[in-house]
């Protein structure tokens, strides 16, 4: 099994306003790192090549992955450059009132859209942690993630 992970947010300022510029100027970099990243298996990629002309919901910008393991996520997110930026992200997005960010297992090849990605973030924030979505919590608990993958 694989780990899938939406997150969605709603940038404080259009992307071409003098304010992203620094995210805007990054995100290619950002993205490119994660491609090449250990355990990286796929993004979600609209015709610029990243996600950001992309918008579900409420007008809400879409960061779609897969990752081969938990650990991997982990890494990317918090041990590369992307760290500084995720750091930063009360900048160029606005806070969210509600759960905006949602893992899932999926079986290895199989590729999440986003209407399934949303339907897992529903209800993540419906029902809380369960087998069918979960968050960062159930994510960094390594012996449970390692459990629920092999049963």
């Amino acid at each position: 099994m694989h780990l899938a992970q939406l997150n969605i947010g709603r940038f404080r300022y259009p992307t071409d306003d003098a304010r992203m510029a620094e995210f805007m100027d990054n995100l290619d970099r950002v993205n490119a790192l994660a491609e090449r990243s250990q355990g990286f298996v796929w993004r979600f990629k609209d015709e610029t090549g990243n996600a950001t002309n992309t918008r579900v919901g409420d007008d809400y910008a879409v960061n779609l992955s897969v990752w081969e393991t938990p650990e991997a996520l982990e890494a990317f997110v918090f041990r590369t450059v992307h760290a500084q930026f995720y750091r930063r992200r009360g900048e160029w997005f606005n806070a969210l009132d509600e759960a905006h960010m949602v893992f899932w297992r999926i079986p290895e090849g199989h590729v999440p859209s986003l209407d399934e990605a949303m339907d897992r973030l529903e209800d993540y924030r419906a029902n809380g942690a369960s087998e069918r979505a979960f968050g960062w919590a159930e994510v960094i608990d390594k012996e449970r993630w390692l459990a629920q993958r092999c049963a």
